[in-house]
Protein backbone atom coordinates (compact mmCIF):
# COMPACT_ATOMS: atom_id res chain seq x y z
CA UNK A 1 0.00 0.00 0.00
CA UNK A 2 1.12 3.51 -0.78
CA UNK A 3 2.69 5.35 2.16
CA UNK A 4 3.35 9.06 2.67
CA UNK A 5 4.45 11.62 5.22
CA UNK A 6 1.77 14.27 5.65
CA UNK A 7 2.84 17.77 6.70
CA UNK A 8 1.01 19.43 9.57
CA UNK A 9 -0.33 22.18 7.30
CA UNK A 10 -2.26 19.56 5.31
CA UNK A 11 -3.80 18.03 8.44
CA UNK A 12 -4.85 21.45 9.76
CA UNK A 13 -6.26 22.56 6.38
CA UNK A 14 -8.23 19.31 6.20
CA UNK A 15 -9.71 19.95 9.64
CA UNK A 16 -10.54 23.58 8.84
CA UNK A 17 -12.69 22.86 5.83
CA UNK A 18 -14.58 19.90 4.43
CA UNK A 19 -13.84 21.21 0.95
CA UNK A 20 -10.63 20.70 -0.92
CA UNK A 21 -7.82 18.23 -1.29
CA UNK A 22 -6.54 18.44 2.29
CA UNK A 23 -9.87 17.21 3.62
CA UNK A 24 -9.86 14.53 0.91
CA UNK A 25 -6.51 13.37 2.37
CA UNK A 26 -8.15 12.95 5.78
CA UNK A 27 -10.96 10.96 4.18
CA UNK A 28 -8.41 8.83 2.30
CA UNK A 29 -6.71 8.06 5.62
CA UNK A 30 -10.04 7.08 7.14
CA UNK A 31 -10.85 4.89 4.13
CA UNK A 32 -7.36 3.30 4.17
CA UNK A 33 -6.55 4.43 0.63
CA UNK A 34 -2.95 5.01 1.73
CA UNK A 35 -0.99 4.71 4.94
CA UNK A 36 0.40 7.80 6.65
CA UNK A 37 3.79 7.45 8.27
CA UNK A 38 4.29 9.22 11.58
CA UNK A 39 6.97 9.83 14.13
CA UNK A 40 6.16 10.78 17.70
CA UNK A 41 7.44 14.35 17.16
CA UNK A 42 5.24 14.79 14.07
CA UNK A 43 2.15 13.46 15.87
CA UNK A 44 2.87 15.83 18.74
CA UNK A 45 3.22 18.72 16.29
CA UNK A 46 -0.17 17.85 14.78
CA UNK A 47 -1.71 18.03 18.24
CA UNK A 48 0.11 21.17 19.35
CA UNK A 49 -0.86 23.12 16.24
CA UNK A 50 -4.45 21.82 16.12
CA UNK A 51 -5.05 22.80 19.73
CA UNK A 52 -3.64 26.32 19.51
CA UNK A 53 -6.27 28.82 20.62
CA UNK A 54 -8.33 29.95 17.64
CA UNK A 55 -6.74 27.49 15.19
CA UNK A 56 -9.85 25.31 14.79
CA UNK A 57 -12.60 27.24 16.59
CA UNK A 58 -15.39 25.15 15.03
CA UNK A 59 -14.03 21.91 16.54
CA UNK A 60 -14.07 20.87 20.17
CA UNK A 61 -10.98 19.38 21.81
CA UNK A 62 -12.81 16.03 21.73
CA UNK A 63 -13.40 16.30 17.98
CA UNK A 64 -9.77 17.25 17.38
CA UNK A 65 -8.65 14.30 19.50
CA UNK A 66 -10.94 11.96 17.55
CA UNK A 67 -9.46 13.04 14.22
CA UNK A 68 -5.88 12.82 15.49
CA UNK A 69 -6.57 9.43 17.08
CA UNK A 70 -7.91 8.15 13.77
CA UNK A 71 -4.79 9.36 11.95
CA UNK A 72 -2.55 7.71 14.54
CA UNK A 73 -4.55 4.47 14.42
CA UNK A 74 -4.18 4.26 10.63
CA UNK A 75 -0.52 5.33 10.59
CA UNK A 76 2.71 3.43 10.77
CA UNK A 77 5.06 4.73 13.45
CA UNK A 78 8.61 5.18 12.27
CA UNK A 79 11.50 5.90 14.57
CA UNK A 80 14.24 8.14 13.26
CA UNK A 81 17.78 7.08 14.00
CA UNK A 82 19.71 9.70 12.05
CA UNK A 83 19.59 13.40 11.40
CA UNK A 84 19.88 15.34 8.16
CA UNK A 85 19.70 18.71 9.90
CA UNK A 86 20.01 21.37 8.84
CA UNK A 87 18.76 20.60 5.36
CA UNK A 88 15.68 22.72 4.62
CA UNK A 89 15.27 26.49 4.95
CA UNK A 90 12.86 25.99 7.88
CA UNK A 91 14.51 23.68 10.42
CA UNK A 92 11.06 22.63 11.71
CA UNK A 93 10.47 20.94 8.34
CA UNK A 94 13.61 18.80 8.52
CA UNK A 95 11.77 16.16 10.53
CA UNK A 96 9.55 15.47 7.50
CA UNK A 97 12.58 14.64 5.37
CA UNK A 98 14.15 12.55 8.12
CA UNK A 99 10.90 10.65 8.59
CA UNK A 100 10.42 10.01 4.86
CA UNK A 101 13.98 8.77 4.50
CA UNK A 102 13.83 6.56 7.61
CA UNK A 103 10.55 5.01 6.47
CA UNK A 104 11.70 4.75 2.86
CA UNK A 105 8.54 6.40 1.56
CA UNK A 106 8.49 8.29 -1.70
CA UNK A 107 6.06 11.10 -0.87
CA UNK A 108 5.92 14.11 1.38
CA UNK A 109 2.54 15.82 1.06
CA UNK A 110 2.58 19.50 1.92
CA UNK A 111 0.96 22.81 1.20
CA UNK A 112 4.41 24.37 1.52
CA UNK A 113 6.25 23.22 -1.60
CA UNK A 114 8.72 26.08 -1.63
CA UNK A 115 10.36 25.20 1.68
CA UNK A 116 10.31 21.42 1.25
CA UNK A 117 11.23 21.17 -2.44
CA UNK A 118 14.97 20.72 -1.68
CA UNK A 119 14.03 17.22 -0.43
CA UNK A 120 13.69 16.19 -4.09
CA UNK A 121 17.51 16.20 -4.19
CA UNK A 122 17.32 13.13 -1.93
CA UNK A 123 14.93 11.29 -4.22
CA UNK A 124 11.72 12.22 -2.40
CA UNK A 125 8.62 13.41 -4.22
CA UNK A 126 7.22 16.55 -2.64
CA UNK A 127 3.61 17.03 -3.72
CA UNK A 128 0.63 19.19 -2.89
CA UNK A 129 -2.54 17.58 -1.55
CA UNK A 130 -4.43 17.79 -4.86
CA UNK A 131 -1.58 16.01 -6.69
CA UNK A 132 -1.43 13.31 -4.01
CA UNK A 133 -5.18 12.73 -4.28
CA UNK A 134 -4.70 12.17 -8.01
CA UNK A 135 -1.85 9.73 -7.27
CA UNK A 136 -3.85 7.64 -4.82
CA UNK A 137 -6.86 7.68 -7.12
CA UNK A 138 -4.82 5.90 -9.80
CA UNK A 139 -2.93 3.55 -7.45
Amino acid sequence: MLQAVIDTNVIIAGMRSTLGASHAILLAIEQRQFTPVLSVPLAMEYEEVAKRPGMLPHLSIGQIDAILNLICARAIEQRIYFSWRPFLPDPDDDMLVELALAAQVSYIVTGNLRDILPATELGLRVVEPREFIAIISTA
